[in-house]
Parts: C-alpha cells; sequence; structure tokens
C-alpha cells in the first residue's frame, strides 16, 4: 500500500517535518511504501486564481502544478497531511494546495443543474495537526469541535473522502515532543490496519 503525505511547513527542521518523517518510517516499518509532498520546498503556489476558477466552472482542464497533485493523490491508498495549527486551522499553504487541487470535475461534480457527486469515496485521510495551545484551552472555547467541521466535514466529507484518523497533538512549544513523535510513528504503522467502521477521532 501507499501513501501520500503531506506537510505544509516552511522550516523542514520543524517538529511538522519531524513527525511526516516519523509517519514515513512507521509506514517502511511495516513495508508499504510512501511519498513526502514539502508543500514550501516544492514552491507550490497556494493562491487561487482566475485560472483556477475558469477550472471550477470546468471551462478548462487543470493547470499543470494542480494535474500533478492530483496525480499523487490518485496513486496513493491514503492522504496524511501533516501541519501546525494557525489561527485554530490549518495554514493558508495547506487551505491554498486543497481549494486548488481539489477542485470540481476531480474531487466533485457540481452545477446548478446536478446532484452534488462525490468522487473521492474510495480515499483514506489521517490528519496530523500540531497545537501550541494546550487540551483545555482547545475545549474551552470549542475549537477542536470547530476544526473538525471545517476539516473533516467541510473539505473531506463534501468529496466524500473518509477521515480514517484526526489527531491533535497540544502542547507542542512546551512539553517534551517525544510522544507526539510516537504517535506518529505508531500511525504509520498501523496505516492499513483494517480499521472499524467509525474513524477515529482524538481531538
Amino acid at each position: 500500500m501507499h501513501a501520500l503525505i503531506v506537510v505544509a511547513h516552511h522550516d523542514p527542521m520543524s517538529l511538522t517535518h519531524s513527525l511526516a518523517a516519523q509517519v514515513a518510517a512507521g509506514l517502511a516499518e511495516a513495508g508499504h511504501t510512501w511519498e513526502i509532498a514539502d508543500l514550501s520546498a516544492q514552491g507550490f503556489d497556494p493562491r487561487f486564481n482566475p485560472g483556477d476558477h475558469a477550472v471550477h466552472r470546468q471551462q478548462v482542464a487543470p493547470p499543470a502544478d494542480v494535474a500533478a497533485e492530483q496525480v499523487r493523490i490518485d496513486g496513493a491508498d491514503a492522504l496524511v497531511l501533516v501541519y501546525p495549527v494557525y489561527w485554530w486551522s490549518m495554514p493558508g499553504l495547506l487551505k491554498g494546495w486543497i481549494d486548488r487541487v481539489f477542485a470540481n470535475g476531480w474531487a466533485f461534480d457540481y452545477s446548478p443543474e446536478a446532484k452534488l457527486l462525490k468522487k473521492l469515496r474510495h480515499l483514506n485521510v489521517h490528519l496530523l495537526a500540531l497545537g501550541g495551545a494546550d487540551a483545555g484551552t482547545f475545549e474551552r472555547h470549542g475549537y477542536a469541535k470547530a476544526m473538525q467541521t471545517q476539516i473533516d466535514h467541510g473539505i473531506f466529507d463534501y468529496c466524500g473522502a473518509r477521515v480514517a484518523s484526526s489527531h491533535l497533538l497540544l502542547d507542542s512549544e512546551s512539553r517534551d515532543p517525544r510522544p507526539h513523535l510516537d504517535l506518529a510513528r505508531n500511525l504509520g504503522l498501523e496505516l492499513f490496519v483494517q480499521a472499524p467502521a467509525s474513524a477515529a477521532h482524538a481531538h
């Protein structure tokens, strides 16, 4: 089995990148293949532009950079997103990647005249988000639930993709990172183990 690990952080020495590397190590140990898509290093442009709008209207084919990302996802049995929490959501780099790549005609089919067709029902998604705040802060203000609504449901369910696991790794700037790194490695080890019918959430 093959996993595409998408990382959205500008610093290759960051804990975010270390988490992605641990997911990859777990996958390798379990006998699976993987690819890391480092959006910052590859210079992916997250800006949704007039050409992307034409793609949404299904007037033109996706541009080369978007088509290349769609091919990488099509070749994966699972998609793993590893990212820091910025302003209680994903970074603009990752959101823009989703805005452009998860396009009408590929991730879903929508038109005012027809019922929405979800085209990514075959795709399992795993979310690994790294936050600086503590769990009490997330719970007290409802941030964890808000993120689950906007990302798990608002993005992936709209396309039919299944969020098989969703982890918020908190206190990232004040605690020993080893438990987070261990969790990431275990995620890789167990990524393709048969999961229960309901998705596992660790918000």
